[in-house]
């Protein structure tokens, strides 16, 4: 493909091999939580420190989603996506043999530009790889890579730093990222760039009708999850009253069902996007604000944060899609701004969700986020109205 045009057949093995890609970068952010101790032992640093690691992935990758685009406008977005995996393989591999904190931030920074950048560019890319009505489907595929990660990243990471040391970790998620980037190299077509956007690019897609309500929407809802999300521990320790062990099996179900839940979302999406982005936030604000009321039984809770992992799945999915429906013209920087969104979400979610926490505990943070979400379903219901597909011949 040599145009900024949809292909009339799809490339199921270019997306797969955005799948392998979104794998290798979701599992290389969340490593450094089941490592951080052995870490910070390593490098004689306090685990605070040693934590900055995932400050500085978020906080570059925030800065990159808005700038990426203009950047790197008159680049083949073929060897972009590429670049961005061969940054993560640096990421990693600098990680491994990282003699001090120093070294070992730079290769998280550039884990950063990957992932912003990736992030940035997947919904447009997409675009051009499958017709707009298996759009959806596309994009549960390509999430289906970060709920894998999820569910692997941190028990499988604390698994074989006990057995073969965090640095071997490390190499063995830069070889999963250099399995990636040779399945890229094989699969993704030339994509021309546009040349067209500039940093003026991001103001003009916001000030666009529906476009600014939009990314305000999809931020409630992720400050809403992640404000969840981040106490849910807490909660489950004090209010459900499990342990460790139970602990860990009822996440392994959210994540299981999450995973479910981004295919669930894509065959949603290809009926009623509208309903599919009003019907998940309701539902979980509804289930945070059941857990605050009747959580106590663990397995009634259990059931309910399966339940919110399942709806939770949808969500990325949804929003990426509603974003190539919206913006088409302009998917690129509209996904720039629907990242940065998303990461000030989650920076704002756990923040206001500590604070709160500090005040009331876990219930009170639970009780917020239920109400957040339902703001953001109705905000969505009253606001968001989504172009609808245009059907393929």
């Amino acid at each position: 493909m040599n145009e900024w045009t949809q292909r009339a057949e799809p490339a199921w093995g270019a997306v797969f091999s955005m799948t392998l890609g979104v794998f290798g970068l979701v599992t290389a952010e969340f490593l450094p939580a089941s490592l951080l101790t052995p870490m910070a032992e390593a490098l004689g640093i306090t685990e605070g420190l040693a934590g900055q690691a995932v400050t500085a992935t978020a906080a570059v990758a925030l800065v990159t989603s808005l700038l990426i685009t203009a950047v790197t406008r008159h680049i083949d977005r073929r060897l972009v996506l590429l670049a961005f995996s061969a940054l993560l393989v640096a990421s990693n591999l600098l990680v491994a043999f990282a003699p001090n904190l120093v070294v070992l931030l730079f290769g998280r920074v550039l884990l950063g530009l990957a992932l912003g950048g990736f992030w940035t560019m997947s919904a447009a890319t997409v675009m051009r790889l499958v017709p707009e009505a298996l759009v959806p489907r596309a994009l549960s595929m390509i999430f289906s890579g970060v709920s894998v990660a999820t569910i692997v990243a941190a028990p499988l990471g604390s698994y074989f730093g006990d057995i073969v040391g965090w640095r071997n970790v490390f190499l063995m998620a830069a070889v999963l990222g250099l399995v990636a980037l040779v399945v890229q190299f094989m699969t993704l077509p030339r994509m021309a760039p546009s040349g067209l956007t500039s940093l003026r690019t991001l103001v003009e897609v916001l000030m666009r009708p529906r476009v600014g309500l939009g990314m305000v929407s999809a931020a409630l809802v992720f400050t809403g999850h992640f404000a969840f999300f981040t106490y849910i521990r807490p909660f489950l320790e004090t209010v459900t009253g499990v342990g460790v062990s139970g602990v860990s099996g009822i996440l392994l179900g959210f994540g299981i069902a999450n995973f479910l839940g981004t295919f669930l979302g894509g065959l949603m999406l290809e009926r009623s996007m509208r309903l599919t982005l009003i019907v998940m936030p309701l539902l979980m604000g509804i289930l945070g604000l059941g857990l605050v009321g009747i959580g106590g039984a663990p397995l009634v809770d259990s059931v309910m944060v399966a339940l919110w992992g399942l709806a939770f799945g949808a969500i990325p999915v949804a929003w990426s899609t509603w974003l190539t429906r919206t913006v088409p013209d302009e998917a690129e920087s509209a996904g720039g701004l629907l990242v940065a969104a998303i990461q000030f979400a989650i920076a704002t979610g756990a923040a206001a969700g500590g604070a709160i926490f500090d005040v009331s505990g876990a219930t009170g943070v639970f009780t917020v986020s239920g109400f957040v979400l339902l703001l953001a379903a109705l905000v969505i219901l009253v606001g968001v109205r989504p172009r609808p597909v245009v059907a393929t011949i």
